[in-house]
């Protein structure tokens, strides 16, 4: 059996593993898929000056999100439909998550009812949001995410549309026989439309609210008692005006090069937006992340945590939950070594003086 060492190893097994439809799905971006490539290639571009002599023996990579301790700054993202990956799902995204002590946060668009994965999933948890055009659907999924032990809100502000995924269309990408956007199915919105093309294009179309606006954000502020995180930022002034109506954080994030093709890569974004926010809030970054000097550059860059996608749904797809937690693991690992070459004990010792001869 082949030795599965990095995140790349897993890609590759997953791809085999995987129908051409379930992994265009979680591999495809929009259009030429440009911001895309540019989110993994652009990490490579910085390089890392470190130190030498540093004396150190033992690395700290625990860290708080929102006050909440984990074992280490990479969170689980929101990836939807989970069970195009491996028949446990969601659950076993949690229970990979409970295992390695990081934060995990469920998608709206899950194979699996959130009372269900809740259930299976070790505090922190937290629950992504879209703003529904029937405000009563949003209403009803917050309250069941606060009822089901979510202890932060993720609401997605890049997705008033779906991006033009041109993979999806051509496979006329739809969820299988027996597979439904769960937390919705009691609400009549479980299933695709039945149209020609993607179909997650036209259940978005239909349902996400299009003129999706700061109001929106003031209202579900007002409308939780749970702290909201805004994921999907680019530029600095959007990050603070979302930090001053309420936001506890922001997410750097371009959706993983899904929707506006040729938005820069997160890595070049995050410095303005960690500038623009100064203390109002905390600051998370999404995209192309693969390997812990990843991780560790974007600390590097005002990152408090990074959120981790496909790397985690590549390894539901080789093995459920062991697979996800190994994949977990490799980066863990890898953070710790960079750590250790570049002259860090702790997150803390982390700064810009790494990336700058």
């Amino acid at each position: 059996m082949e030795a599965l060492l990095s995140v790349a190893d897993y890609a590759r097994a997953a791809r085999r593993a995987l129908s051409q439809e379930a992994f265009d799905y979680y591999e495809g971006g929009a259009l030429d898929e440009v911001t895309l490539q540019e989110n993994t290639a652009s990490w490579t571009r910085f390089k890392l000056h470190y130190r030498v002599l540093a004396g150190v023996a033992n690395r700290d990579m625990s860290t708080t999100v929102l006050g909440q301790p984990v074992s280490m700054p990479i969170v689980v993202a929101p990836t939807a439909f989970h069970k195009l990956a491996c028949e446990a799902g969601e659950i076993a995204t949690a229970q990979a998550a409970r295992a390695v002590g990081a934060l995990f946060i469920l998608s709206s668009l899950s194979n699996t009812a959130m009372e269900l994965v809740f259930a299976q999933a070790a505090s922190p948890r937290w629950f992504q949001l879209y703003i529904y055009k029937d405000r009563e659907i949003t209403v009803e999924l917050v309250r069941r995410a606060e009822a089901a032990g979510a202890e932060a809100i993720v609401l997605t502000v890049d997705a008033p549309g779906l991006g033009t995924r041109e993979r999806d269309a051509r496979n006329s990408f739809r969820l299988p026989d027996g597979l439904v956007v769960e937390n919705l199915a009691s609400l009549g919105k479980g299933n695709f439309p039945e149209v020609q093309g993607s179909g997650l294009a036209a259940y978005v179309r239909a349902n996400f609210k299009e003129d999706l606006g700061f109001d929106d954000l003031e209202w579900l502020c007002r409308a939780t008692r749970l702290p909201v995180v805004v994921k999907g930022v680019c530029r600095g002034d959007d990050a603070r005006r979302a930090a001053e109506q309420g936001a506890k954080a922001v997410v750097v994030s371009n959706h993983g090069g899904r929707q506006l093709d040729t938005a820069p890569a997160t890595c070049e974004a995050l410095p303005h937006v960690v500038e623009a926010v100064g203390d109002l809030c905390e600051v998370y970054v999404d995209g192309g992340i693969r390997r812990g000097s990843d991780v560790l550059k974007a600390i590097a860059l005002g990152a408090r945590a990074v959120l981790v996608g496909r790397p985690v749904l590549w390894g539901l797809c080789v093995s459920g939950e062991e697979g996800a937690s190994q994949v977990l693991e490799i980066l863990r690992r890898e953070l710790d070594e960079a750590m250790l070459l570049c002259g860090c004990s702790t997150l803390s010792d982390i700064g810009r003086w790494l990336l700058q001869p």
